[in-house]
């Protein structure tokens, strides 16, 4: 959802999330919902709740950022919420710890 596409000759990718983002009105919503699945799906696996609320807050942020026009839209091309809660239920199911940064 957040890395489908990718800008010819450059590292940069990005997906249908902020493209669908950028229907006025049901463009967020609708993306909302996609990412709510995946949330659905993690608690199928068994993903712990620390876990399940890291994730439920990466859609929260891009939701109400995703609000402001235009800035929303931008913020959605960067954050990618999709992407980064993937990385989250990988690296349980693999058992692998969750990388943090440094204080």
């Amino acid at each position: 959802m957040d890395e489908i596409i990718r800008v010819p000759g450059a590292q940069f990718r990005f997906g249908l999330d902020p493209i669908i983002g950028l229907v006025p009105g049901i463009g967020d919503t609708s993306s909302a919902l996609i990412s709510a699945f995946a949330l659905v799906q993690a608690v199928r696996f068994g993903v712990p709740k620390i876990l399940l609320m890291r994730m439920a807050l990466n859609i929260l942020v891009n939701e109400v950022v995703g609000i402001v026009p235009v800035f929303g839209d931008a913020f959605s091309f960067w954050f990618k919420s999709n992407a980064r809660n993937y990385e989250i239920i990988k690296n349980h199911r693999l058992g692998a710890s969750i990388p943090r940064r440094n204080d």
